[in-house]
């Protein structure tokens, strides 16, 4: 049993942005093909639900982030757009129709991520596995992505999903420890970084990664010290973007960040040994993610 579909019209609540902040406008054909495909296959993407400033950009490349397992969260993150309540139930044809999807297009890099579902005893980790392994039957060349959430530390669920052979596993920090519970209430911080590490320990090879909004009331230094220990999780990959209000009920922007310093925070991360490091106002976990497992195979 699937879930309606559900368009939200939601305006991002900001001040006036910087002059560095310039996005392409959404409508180009690879952008409509895409759009019209996930309303036809009925699946969800994050782009859409969070609001992401590149999903022309990114669509009109033809790549896009799955959202498996429904659009709404059973947690309440302070920074977050993905709407929060009681899920729906488990639509089993939903990896199928993900993979018919990433066929169809033609993906070389297939991103999928879910929303928390602390409902499930597993966290949906089951439908992830199911997830890639369709992917994998249907498209056997293209590079799986997934960005996990915490699984509320269950190592098993963990395990269930790298059993499944995804090549890159993504989980996002997002912000330093003084602004975790803040930000993310029922999130726990060194449960994230442990999460990490344990991948490492479980699947030495698999690529890992994770990322880190900013703006919401941190320091420089303490984004440095998150970066510190994500490296101390053996994580290879780093996103470094810009945070932007979903709306007044969400946690109010701090600062703009300038590219300067966002320059600045990548030269530090790749000084501390991480492999890639995407920086920059607009990006988001799934930014060029194509290109962060390129350069490490090359």
């Amino acid at each position: 049993m699937g879930w309606p579909q559900r368009r939200r019209q939601v305006t991002l609540v900001q001040r006036t942005l910087p002059p560095w902040f310039k996005v392409r406008f959404p409508g180009g054909p690879n952008y409509l093909r895409l759009k019209t495909l996930m309303r036809e296959q009925r699946l969800h993407t994050i782009c859409e639900e969070a609001h992401c400033p590149n999903i022309g950009e990114c669509w009109e490349y033809g790549t896009a982030t799955f959202l498996i397992l429904g659009d709404i969260c059973t947690r309440a993150c302070a920074y977050c757009a993905v709407t929060r309540g009681r899920p729906y139930a488990i639509d089993e044809g939903e990896p199928a129709r993900v993979a018919q999807s990433v066929k169809t297009l033609g993906l070389k890099h297939a991103v999928i991520t879910s929303p928390n579902r602390d409902d499930l005893a597993d966290g949906g980790a089951a439908v992830y596995a199911e997830t890639i392994c369709q992917v994998r039957e249907q498209a056997p060349g293209c590079v799986i992505e997934v960005l996990i959430p915490d699984f509320m530390g269950d190592r098993a669920a963990l395990g269930t999903v790298i059993e499944a052979g995804p090549d890159v596993l993504n989980h996002n920090i997002e912000t330093a420890q003084r602004l975790f519970k803040r930000v993310r209430a029922k999130g726990d911080y060194a449960r994230s970084i442990e999460l990490l590490d344990a991948v490492k320990d479980m699947a030495p090879r698999m690529v890992t990664k994770s990322g880190i909004i900013v703006g919401m009331g941190e320091t420089n230094a303490e984004v440095r010290e998150t970066m510190a220990d994500l490296r101390e999780a053996r994580v290879e990959v780093l996103t470094l973007g810009q945070y932007l209000r979903p709306s007044e009920k969400h946690i109010a922007i701090d600062r703009f960040v300038t590219p300067e310093e966002f320059a600045s925070l990548k030269g530090d991360g790749l000084a501390m040994g991480f492999r890639h490091v995407e920086s920059g106002p607009l990006v988001r976990s799934s930014y060029h993610a194509h290109e962060h497992v390129a350069e490490r195979a090359s």
